[in-house]
């Protein structure tokens, strides 16, 4: 039987893939943060998020600028 921390970590999936599937978003007005971070494939596809990630790196090439927020 799954820990009570293991059941919410799947109702949070589950939850942001049916808001992407109904046409919503997992992001809002302050952003992803930590906890969205994991899940943003969802809603962004892999080679827009490749872009994304390729930006940050030419703009912070020493990663200091939001450390670990969305692309470590």
């Amino acid at each position: 039987m799954p820990t009570q921390s293991k059941r919410a970590r799947l109702c949070v999936s589950e939850a942001f893939q049916l808001s992407v599937d109904l046409g919503g978003t997992i992001s809002g007005e302050h952003g992803i943060g930590y906890v969205k971070a994991p899940y943003m494939d969802y809603a962004i596809d892999k080679p827009t998020l490749e872009i994304m990630k390729g930006i940050k790196k030419v703009f912070d090439p020493n990663g200091i600028l939001n450390p670990g927020k969305m692309f470590v």
